[in-house]
């Protein structure tokens, strides 16, 4: 347990949330309200009847609950709402830059237009200005569709490029490889994007598709991807090139019981600017300021790690020099009045 760092602490912790899907934000409140104001039946009618559908105990169960959440999502303002709820949230969790996931094939799958949804999203991101947060997207291929798929909605969100910031991969891994999307990866970075992918915890291949994604694909984060430890010249790799790891404690304690809290303490001794984050916050039972402190509380961190972890956060995101040397003096300023 941790003496030395509190939850008020992380809390009030200046941070850079870079691995939230947008998705996973729905809250059962807001899931209720939307399947009441656009008449979709979800078959529960209290936030206590939706709170007892967030059950699940491995991916596919996740996923199963996931998506079909997602149908209560039907207009640009129901993104702007979804987005903008999470927004106020990060602003209270002291969340200073976000990059904010969001997954366009769930949405256009089921007929809603790319332009409803990337418009309403940034729209929030806009907003989010006055609650003093920077705040961009991601926009994330689904890996379990086809490499057709990918390469259509990349032909149809790069006329919005000025509303996203680069791309990443998400959802289920299991026989789909980064190298499926090396293409649409190499026509993003063409087109100016930044690129990162998810390499989940504990995957068959997991070591393997590291490294595609390292080596061959050049991403410049690795989303989860704490199974790097167990191959040392990808570790050096990864510190060799300031690549990003970004962990998420709390949903890895619905697969793993340890968090991957020792990975992320042997990743952080190594050098390698591993950062903290929340990704499905509504769904595994805490926003970044709780996936702080759960870590440091379950492996008794010191406030001096905690702060590596902050510095992470700003030093692999995707904003400018100056940017990052202005959070950073913050966060040197919240540490020196606690």
């Amino acid at each position: 347990m941790s003496t030395e760092v509190t939850s008020t602490f992380t809390q009030g912790l200046p941070k850079a949330e870079l691995h939230v899907h947008i998705e996973g934000t729905l809250e059962p409140d807001l899931k209720l309200k939307l399947a009441q104001r656009n008449h979709v039946d979800i078959g529960q009618t209290t936030i206590e009847d939706v709170q007892k559908t967030y059950q699940y105990d491995d991916l596919a169960s996740f996923l199963a609950v996931y998506y079909p959440a997602m149908n209560v999502l039907q207009t640009e303002q129901d993104f702007y709402d979804l987005a903008f709820a999470y927004l106020q949230r990060a602003a209270a969790n002291h969340v200073r830059h976000v990059e904010i996931f969001f997954d366009p094939q769930a949405h256009t799958s089921r007929g809603i237009a790319f332009a409803t949804v990337i418009n309403g999203l940034y729209r929030a991101t806009v907003d989010a200005r006055a609650l003093n947060i920077d705040a961009r997207l991601i926009m994330c291929f689904l890996r379990d569709f086809s490499k057709e798929s990918a390469r259509q909605t990349l032909a149809e969100a790069l006329p919005y490029k000025e509303k996203f910031i680069g791309i990443g991969l998400d959802s289920d891994e299991h026989n789909n490889p980064p190298l499926k999307f090396a293409r649409q990866y190499e026509d993003a970075a063409a087109a100016g994007l930044h690129l990162t992918a998810h390499c989940d915890i504990d995957q068959k291949d997991s070591i393997e598709h590291i490294r595609q994604a390292l080596e061959m694909m050049d991403v410049e984060r690795l989303d989860h991807g704490t199974n790097i430890v167990e191959d040392p010249d990808l570790v050096d790799f990864a510190v060799r090139h300031q690549i990003g790891l970004t962990s998420c404690p709390l949903s890895n304690s619905f697969v793993s019981p340890e968090m991957k809290g020792q990975e992320v303490l042997a990743l952080l001794e190594k050098g390698v600017k591993v950062s903290i984050n929340s990704d499905d916050p509504a769904y595994f039972g805490g926003y970044i300021g709780d996936n702080y402190y759960a870590l440091a509380d379950q492996f008794a961190l010191t406030k001096a790690q905690v702060v590596q972890l902050a510095r992470n956060s700003f030093e692999t995101s995707w904003i400018s020099e100056d940017q990052k040397r202005l959070y950073l003096a913050e966060l040197d300023a919240y540490v020196a009045a606690h």
